[in-house]
């Protein structure tokens, strides 16, 4: 009997607890009725609508809705997109591991990744893939969704391909067992010079790190004592990844920055005694798209007066976001905090006058004259602070280098940022080497970026295969030596992988040359 009282004397102070009396009944049991209001919105929706309506997609709008009104960086992930997005994040998904592309309706094997099943079962560049375990891989209808679907699987599983080859008077049998293939964060990492080494980053994923490590180390034990770290077109990624190689860098118990979220509860990371280049020099190569995690790497070394910062000024990111999952598959990566640079910086840039103006900005530095011109760039003397050393650098709007080079037209134009980003020289290429791959059997990698010359046979091939696959005529004429640069590197990619794309291209690039200079100058540590 006391236990029934003592119940029912909880209970009725939780229902005290509800009644302010301005809620009506139907708000009695509702932990907040403005949840209520959305849930009985889309219950009418769902239940009581003329049409019929998927409820599913209103929730999408609404919840992308909430989130532009907060800031340029808190997103929804809807279901069908967190498999992917994972694995991109992870670094690296199980497969047969083949890079490819769909040719002429089928599969066309582009290459076999090194050391991946599909280069152990003996599936090499130019191969196509017809059928897997009985399905057939080819036709108009084909996606590569589609086609993904069917090469992944579970680890250790096995699956039957046909395979065509040109040259071959059948269909080749293989059995290619799926392992986890990685997805590499990490381009390129040589030798620019006896003492200067190269590691190009394109995220910071789960496996960054330890790829940054294996690369460190191997420049290192070829002389470098010197490191380009190369950070453009970097959208960022895990905040502790990049604390992770800021530490590589800096000395012990130096401040790589500091979070601060609405309680203003402050947390604070300082580097260990683990680096392993902290007495080697280091330049960081930026430019207006290297943003978040990237802006941490180059705002801790900048402010810690540790190597120098080359290239334009950053992007602008200084929010912190954790990822959420709502329940149904679907995930949302809120804003949680802003964080700082050791000398107690936000770069975060304006957002305002809303998401679209954000996203513009980038028009804005390029009619400014700021890709052009260090003195365009805008800053404010409230947004002043100064390193130990006494270097005055600024806040407000992303990392503005020690260094500026200005942004090369002859190589970043909008026609060569088309070509690229809709595929035209990889496609190309492929279909060049088809001709006959055979002839670079002889060529070294190393003797194809130090000799090979695309030949203006070549480009004539190259200007004849787009008139025939646009509409549009796209003239290249002022960029005839950049367009021979990115044939040579797409053709070092697809026949030796590994970084050789960078490679060549870094050739040219006036942004990497500057940095050469800068170590052939100076002093030795």
């Amino acid at each position: 009997m006391p236990l029934v009282i003592g119940l029912a004397i909880a209970i009725g102070i939780f229902i005290g607890g509800k009644l302010h009396f301005t809620d009506t009944p139907n708000s009695l049991f509702s932990n907040n009725s403005k949840k209520d209001k959305l849930n009985r919105l889309i219950d009418y929706i769902e239940y009581d609508y003329v049409d019929d309506i998927n409820t599913d997609s209103i929730v999408d709008v609404t919840v992308n809705g909430i989130l532009n009104n907060l800031d340029p960086h808190s997103v929804y992930i809807p279901k069908e997109d967190m498999l992917r997005v994972t694995e991109e994040m992870k670094g690296d998904f199980v497969g047969i591991g083949v890079s490819f592309y769909t040719y002429k309706d089928s599969i066309a094997v582009i290459r076999a990744i090194e050391n991946g099943p599909s280069e152990k079962a003996g599936i090499k560049g130019g191969d196509r893939i017809i059928m897997a375990d009985g399905d057939t891989l080819f036709g108009n209808k084909l996606t590569d969704s589609d086609i993904i679907k069917k090469l992944k699987g579970s680890q250790n599983s096995k699956v039957k391909l046909k395979v065509f080859r040109p040259g071959e008077p059948k269909l080749l049998d293989f059995t290619v067992k799926r392992s986890t293939i990685p997805i590499k964060s990490v381009d390129a990492a040589y030798m620019l010079t006896d003492k200067l080494g190269y590691i190009k980053i394109n995220r910071f994923a789960e496996t960054t790190y330890r790829e940054f490590k294996n690369s460190i180390e191997k420049l290192q034990a070829l002389g470098a004592t010197e490191i380009a770290l190369d950070l453009r077109n970097n959208p960022g990624g895990f905040l502790g990844i990049a604390e992770q190689i800021v530490d590589e860098f800096l000395e012990d118990n130096k401040l790589i920055l500091f979070t601060k979220n609405k309680r203003g509860n402050v947390e604070k990371s300082f580097a260990t005694s683990k680096g392993d280049f902290e007495n080697g020099k280091v330049y960081v190569l930026i430019d207006e798209n290297s943003a978040s995690a990237s802006e941490i790497v180059a705002g801790a070394l900048q402010d810690n007066d540790k190597g120098v910062i080359v290239g334009r000024r950053s992007y602008g990111k200084g929010l912190v976001q954790r990822e959420m999952g709502l329940g149904d598959g679907s995930a949302v990566r809120l804003t949680v905090s802003r964080y700082y640079t050791p000398t107690g910086r936000s770069i975060q840039r304006p957002y305002k006058n809303g998401n679209k103006d954000y996203y513009d900005e980038y028009f804005d530095r390029l009619n400014s004259g700021e890709l052009l011109n260090s003195e365009k760039i805008d800053v404010a003397d409230s947004l002043k602070f100064t390193t130990p050393a006494g270097k005055i650098v600024y806040g407000g709007g992303g990392i503005i280098p020690d260094v500026f080079v200005p942004i090369d037209a002859s190589m970043e134009s909008d026609t060569l940022t088309f070509l690229l980003r809709y595929g035209y020289f990889g496609n190309f290429v492929f279909e060049e080497l088809e001709k006959d791959r055979h002839a670079y059997d002889a060529i070294s990698k190393q003797d194809f970026i130090d000799s090979f010359e695309v030949n203006d046979n070549l480009l004539v091939g190259f200007q004849n295969y787009l008139n025939s696959r646009t509409q549009s005529q796209i003239s290249f004429d002022a960029y005839h030596e950049a367009v021979k640069q990115y044939i040579k590197a797409t053709l070092a990619d697809q026949l030796y992988g590994n970084g050789a794309f960078q490679e060549v291209y870094n050739q040219r690039d006036i942004m990497v040359n500057q940095v050469i200079k800068l170590s052939k100058a100076s002093v030795p540590n």
